[in-house]
């Protein structure tokens, strides 16, 4: 069996929760305690920090690279493009979510000096993918994605993160709806998680 290491409040986790449930497969998620985490998360991910999959002799950290290696392991349904230059536009823009939106997401939790402008940031480029959801359900057309997957932790924590959407990222807020009411994000969420959105 599967085992997750994965932080109650963290979007990362949350991420590697989602494909999981999506997947309705046999696995285990370990809560971690973010402050105050247990000495063997250092032993197996040399950066100690979660999530981290332990699949019997298999340990893998990174979000996106642990959904990955579920969505080929077990691949129904598939969340992955199996067309490989739809696949590889799909890596292209997980990469730009990395490091235009989910590398700020420790200053936004932090609360740090500056964070004003980091919200401004994040919602400039949030409020950027609004009009693709015009056109289409999900990110990459009709069919759920892991590129759905790796965003939607973030739009579940814009309140908390004191992120306001404009009026023009109607159709983006419109989508956050069409993911949150999916049964597998609904179960991926951990009690610390649901308070966070009113």
């Amino acid at each position: 069996m599967m085992n997750l290491y994965s932080g109650t409040t963290d979007p990362f986790s949350h991420r590697c929760r989602i494909v999981l449930f999506e997947k309705g497969m046999d696995f285990e998620v370990i809560d971690v305690d973010l402050y105050n985490k247990p000495e063997d998360i250092a032993v197996i991910n040399p950066y100690n920090r979660v999530p981290v999959l332990v699949d019997r002799d298999l340990v893998l950290y990174e979000s996106n690279i642990i959904n990955e290696y579920i969505d080929e392991r077990f691949p129904h349904p598939q969340l992955m493009p199996p067309d490989p230059i739809m696949r590889a536009r799909a890596r292209q823009l997980l990469h730009t979510f990395e490091h235009e939106l989910f590398s700020h997401i420790e200053a936004l939790e932090a609360n740090q000096k500056g964070v004003d402008k980091t919200r401004a940031h994040v919602r400039d480029h949030l409020v950027q993918l609004a009009p693709i959801f015009t056109k289409q359900k999900f990110m990459l057309g009709e069919e759920f994605s892991m590129l759905d997957v790796a965003i939607a932790p973030l739009l579940w924590r814009l309140e908390h993160y004191g992120i306001e959407l404009p009026k023009t990222a109607a159709p983006l807020m419109k989508y956050a709806e069409r993911i949150f009411s999916r049964q597998g994000f609904i179960d991926a969420l951990t009690p610390s998680e649901k308070v966070m959105r009113r």
